[in-house]
C-alpha cells in the first residue's frame, strides 16, 4: 500500500503495480526453517500465487525475495524469477 514511510533514502513510498505482499517470515517458523510444504504452500496460495503463472518475487532490495524464490522452488513451482532492483530500482522510475 505504501503506507509506511521508505527508510532508503530519496526512495518514495509505494508498490509494484498488480503485487501482493508476503513478508518471508510468514514461511518461517520459530526456529527459523521452512515451514512444511503444506504450510508453505498454503501461504503462498494465500497471497495469490498460481502454480501455474510465472512469479517474480522482490522485496526492498532483492535480498529477501530470495527466501520466496527459493520456497517456491522447493514446493516445485519452476517458473520463478527474483527482481534483483526490487523496490529500490523500481521506486527510482520515473513513470
Amino acid at each position: 500500500q505504501g503506507e509506511a514511510a521508505e527508510p532508503v533514502p530519496g526512495i518514495r513510498s509505494g508498490h509494484i503495480e498488480g503485487s501482493t505482499n508476503l513478508p518471508y517470515q510468514q514461511l518461517l517458523g520459530a526456529d527459523g526453517c521452512f515451514l512444511d510444504d503444506g504450510q508453505l504452500r498454503q501461504r503462498m496460495e494465500q497471497a495469490g500465487v498460481r502454480w501455474d503463472e510465472p512469479v517474480v518475487c522482490s522485496c526492498g532490495s532483492g535480498v529477501t525475495a530470495c527466501v520466496l524464490a527459493l520456497a517456491l522452488e522447493q514446493l516445485g513451482h519452476r517458473q520463478v524469477a527474483v527482481y534483483d532492483g526490487s523496490w529500490t530500482d523500481w521506486a527510482r522510475r520515473s513513470s
